[in-house]
C-alpha cells in the first residue's frame, strides 16, 4: 500500500469522524473510522505498513483530540501490528475471518486504550462494554463492506471499458 493512499484515506477517515461524531449519536460515532483504515492497511501490507498506519494515525487523532497524546497512537500500533501479523499468519481473504480480525482488533484497542488510561490514573471509564461491542461491530461491518468495495472497483472499472468498447464496435 502507498504511503499517499495511506495519509489520504486517514485524512479522510479523520475528517469524516470529526464531522459524524458531532451529528451521530449524541457526540459519538459507533464507528472508529481511523481504526479501520489501520486495520485496513494492516490485512492488506502487512505489520509494518499497519505497524506505521496505527502510529501516524493514531498520533494524528490523538493530537486533534482533548486526551493525552500518544496513548491512542501506542493503542492503534499495536492493534495495527497485530492484525497485520494476523493477515500474514492466516487466510483472511472472505468475509468472516475480516469480520473477525476487525471486531479482534476493536476490542484489542479497546483493552490497550481503556487500561492505559486507568492504568495512568487519568480517567475512569467505568464499564463500557456494551459500547465497545457495539463499535466492535460498526467497525467489523465498514472495515468488511470497505474491502469489498475497494476490491469490486478494479474489476468494476474494467467491465465498464469493456462494455463501452463493445458497444463502439457495433
Amino acid at each position: 500500500m502507498k504511503v499517499v493512499w495511506v495519509v489520504l484515506a486517514t485524512a479522510l477517515a479523520l475528517a469524516l469522524q470529526t464531522t459524524l461524531a458531532r451529528v451521530l449519536i449524541r457526540g459519538t460515532v459507533a464507528v472508529d473510522l481511523v481504526l479501520v483504515v489501520v486495520v485496513y492497511a494492516a490485512l492488506a501490507g502487512g505489520p509494518v505498513a499497519g505497524l506505521l498506519t496505527g502510529t501516524f494515525a493514531g498520533l494524528v487523532q490523538d493530537a486533534l483530540s482533548s486526551g493525552l497524546i500518544g496513548v491512542g497512537g501506542l493503542a492503534k500500533t499495536v492493534v495495527g501490528f497485530l492484525a497485520g501479523v494476523v493477515g500474514t499468519q492466516f487466510i483472511v481473504a472472505q468475509s468472516i475471518p475480516r469480520f473477525v480480525v476487525f471486531f479482534g482488533a476493536t476490542l484489542v484497542h479497546a483493552v490497550v486504550f481503556i487500561g492505559l488510561y486507568v492504568l495512568l490514573n487519568l480517567r475512569p471509564f467505568g464499564a463500557p462494554y456494551e459500547a465497545v461491542l457495539g463499535q466492535a461491530v460498526g467497525n467489523a461491518i465498514v472495515g468488511v463492506l470497505a474491502f469489498h468495495l475497494i476490491e469490486s472497483l478494479p474489476g468494476a472499472m474494467e467491465r465498464r471499458r469493456t462494455a463501452r468498447g463493445g458497444r463502439l464496435r457495433r
